[in-house]
């Protein structure tokens, strides 16, 4: 049975998401986190490639290309694990919610808004990128986690509601690493 979760969740879900994936790139100038080797998303470079290929969408196409780098980031890094489908992680969160996210990503893909304002983004992610900025954006409260080999394995109850499941994988990626730190809840069982 499918439990339907309502889109402003959904779009606070994707707000994060895509702005970690902005922060993530580090082959844009100039660099940030470096967590994917992608520059997807800048006027001056993959942005502007994709402005031409789509110019109705290329705001939402280069969201969706960053979100998939890493996505494909992390499930290298999940696959390292004991039992990576029993995490749940910022971009895997099971498949029933995952594929409402999709479906909601498609359905912002095709309206006319753009992202900033469809999405309640915490970092305009056309403004030049701070890690401060970023880190107080990510800053929900102390999460407490554990350092295990490839991740960061978060303590306590995970949380039922998925935006707030989200909000604190977020705040565990302070302090911020050199590589993507994955942090994660163990699924029980």
């Amino acid at each position: 049975m499918t439990t339907l979760v309502p889109d402003e969740m959904l779009d606070a879900i994707l707000a994060m998401q895509v702005t970690i994936a902005w922060a993530g790139e580090g082959r844009c100038s100039p660099r940030r986190l470096g967590w994917w080797d992608t520059d997807l998303i800048d006027d001056a470079g993959g942005g502007d490639l994709l402005a031409r290929l789509l110019p109705q969408t290329h705001a939402w196409a280069s969201l969706e290309a960053v979100r998939e780098a890493a996505r494909r980031t992390e499930a290298k890094a999940r696959a390292k694990m004991a039992d990576p489908d029993k995490m749940r992680t910022l971009y895997f969160l099971g498949f029933e919610l995952d594929e409402q996210l999709g479906d909601r990503f498609a359905a912002h893909k095709r309206s006319v808004r753009p992202p900033a304002e469809a999405l309640p983004l915490p970092l305009p992610l056309t403004a030049d990128f701070s890690k401060e900025k970023l880190v107080s954006a990510l800053q929900g409260g102390d999460v407490a986690f554990a350092t295990v080999p490839n991740g960061r394995q978060l303590k306590g109850k995970r949380p039922d509601a998925p935006d707030a499941l989200v909000r604190r994988l977020c705040a565990a990626l302070v302090p911020l690493a050199d590589q993507y730190p994955l942090p994660f809840y163990k699924l029980e069982g």
